[in-house]
């Protein structure tokens, strides 16, 4: 039978009931209304009659007294509904009449008998009547808890089999689809043809013959196409690792068994984290798929009996799971640290000539030897700037050195913030004076001290300093200062030249990078340079610039 035929024939059925059951009430309700009227109007209403005819005859001696009885004994007259009242009515009349023409005790006992005779008629049938009324009730009563407890076992049977109904097909359907979903094809579905799942049973017999049939057909060429890329991906020198949403390795190529020295069979469809509980290169591989894991640095490996450096990138799929890729970059590394030892000894070897040409200059200026013309002290002075210039690049290389080789030693001291503010002034005062800028000192008048290496950080805000200077017209004002920003020290250099675009904001502390449009000055080293030293005492440097609006630039060191 259908769903839909079981609802209907159920709520029809519980809906009859329900109208049986509100019919039923309503007609003995309706009988139980017009026997309590019944009771109210035909004996109730004699009953007061003959009261207030007693009471009248009672008072007999008041003048009111006759004409309240004949009232009351001629609405009763009108109000004659059980048997034998009319007799007693009547006998009522007769004797009042005779009690009207002659007022004697016996004729007075007569009538008060007669009113107790319509009295008693009336209160008997009202007994009489309102056990008839109970009866009724308790016999309505009876049924509407009867039909009651059929409509609560109709009610009990539906919330007990329907859901079971429609509830069995569906957890049917429901468990073939999981079943086709482990690839498990040879699953079927047996409903009636009638009901409503019937055609969906067939259309999923048919999808699953269809991915069964496919599945016969495809899977050699799937296998192949398997070996095939297992193959090209063995023959990649770079180490290839892949790993499900479960964290299972599914696949390793050869380069990547060879640096975690392990073989296939020890590494395919095991656990990473079992794995790595005995490969420390492979749990610092599974660490750095932590999102919050730095992932910049390289990875140094000791692989083939030479020192090897990768870069580690992860691939991250929603569906199927991690692939790590290891690229060599060795080579790179290699070139890098050549460079950087070349740039160290080339400034080491140039500082000699360069100190020895300054030495010249010095010679050659003292006027004890002899004055020079014009030209000759231009000349001079132009190789001054040159060789200062000179010195600075090689001081500057000198220092990108130490760092990218690690090997900056800092020697940290108490130092007050002011005391490197005035360093930097002093540094720069022959500079400032030459492009007549005034340097202006912002300095609240109780701030914390560092613990920093205070020639390296006087280095940076020296710099910073001299920046301002070059990129400022003359006579600009240049503001230099320090405050305190919750647990930091944020110390600042601020001009009002033209600014800097925010679009370069990120890469002005890049290497050798220069603001495009602007005139060259220096290495391009300084900037980078700063960046590295602020940021090896735990600190950082940023840039707030508009165009127009001059520029500042903040190192922010923590407060011990």
């Amino acid at each position: 039978m259908k769903i839909k035929n079981k609802l209907t024939y159920s709520i029809g059925s519980l809906l009859l009931i329900i109208i049986l059951l509100g019919l039923f009430s309503v007609r003995y309700i309706s009988n139980m209304k017009r026997d309590t009227e019944n009771i109210l109007a035909d004996n109730y209403n004699s009953v007061k009659y003959a009261q207030q005819m007693q009471e009248a005859l009672n008072n007999f001696h008041q003048d009111t007294s006759l004409a309240t009885f004949r009232m009351s004994m001629k609405l009763q007259e009108k109000n004659i509904t059980e048997p034998y009242e009319k007799q007693i009515t009547e006998d009522l009349v007769r004797k009042f009449n005779t009690f009207a023409k002659e007022q004697s005790e016996t004729n007075f006992i007569d009538l008060s008998q007669s009113i107790n005779n319509i009295i008693l008629l009336n209160t008997t049938s009202i007994y009489h009547k309102s056990e008839i009324a109970k009866l009724r009730a308790n016999t309505a009563m009876v049924w509407i808890i009867v039909l009651a407890i059929i409509s609560a076992i109709v009610a009990m049977l539906m919330l007990v089999l329907f859901p079971k109904s429609f509830n069995r097909p569906i957890k049917e359907l429901t468990d073939g689809i999981i079943e086709v979903s482990k690839q498990n094809y040879d699953n079927r579905l047996n409903f009636d043809e009638k009901s409503e799942f019937g055609q969906v049973a067939e259309s999923f017999n048919s999808m699953a013959e269809q991915l069964a049939t496919f599945r016969k057909s495809s899977l050699a060429k799937i296998i192949a196409t398997k070996r095939y890329l297992e193959i090209i991906i063995n023959s990649i020198d770079e180490p290839i690792i892949c790993l499900d949403n479960q964290k299972t390795v599914l696949f390793a190529n050869n380069a990547a068994t060879t640096i975690l020295n392990i073989t296939h069979e020890k590494i395919i469809n095991q656990s990473a984290l079992d794995i790595s509980l005995n490969n420390d290169l492979f749990r610092r591989l599974i660490r750095g798929m932590d999102p919050d894991f730095t992932k910049d640095e390289p990875l140094k490996i000791y692989s083939n009996n030479k020192e090897s450096y990768f870069q580690v990138n992860y691939a991250n799929t929603s569906n199927t799971g991690t692939v790590i890729i290891l690229s060599n970059i060795t080579k790179f590394k290699e070139l890098d640290n050549a460079k950087t030892n070349f740039i160290s000894i080339i400034s080491h070897e140039l500082k000699t000539p360069i100190s020895a040409i300054m030495m010249s200059l010095k010679l050659l200026e003292d006027k004890r030897i002899g004055e020079m013309n014009k030209e000759q002290a231009e000349l001079t002075q132009s190789i001054h700037e040159s060789s200062d210039r000179l010195l600075s690049i090689t001081s500057e290389l000198l220092k990108m050195t130490q760092v990218e080789t690690g090997k900056l030693q800092l020697n940290p001291k108490v130092t007050k913030p002011i005391e490197l503010i005035n360093y930097a002034i002093n540094a720069t005062r022959v500079l400032a004076e030459k492009f007549g800028c005034n340097i202006e000192i912002e300095y609240p008048e109780k701030l914390p001290k560092l613990f920093i290496d205070s020639e390296k950080i006087a280095w940076v805000i020296t710099n910073l300093l001299s920046n301002a200077i070059h990129y400022s017209e003359e006579n600009a004002r240049i503001i230099v200062g320090a405050r305190q920003v919750g647990k930091t020290i944020e110390i600042y250099v601020k001009d009002f030249g033209k600014g800097i675009d925010p679009r370069y904001h990120q890469s002005i502390f890049d290497r050798y990078f220069r603001v495009p449009g602007t005139k060259v000055q220096g290495s391009g080293l300084g900037l980078a340079i700063s960046k590295d030293f602020v940021e090896a005492h735990g600190g950082t440097m940023r840039i707030e610039s508009e165009i127009g609006q001059g520029s500042t630039f903040i190192a922010s060191i923590n407060i011990p």
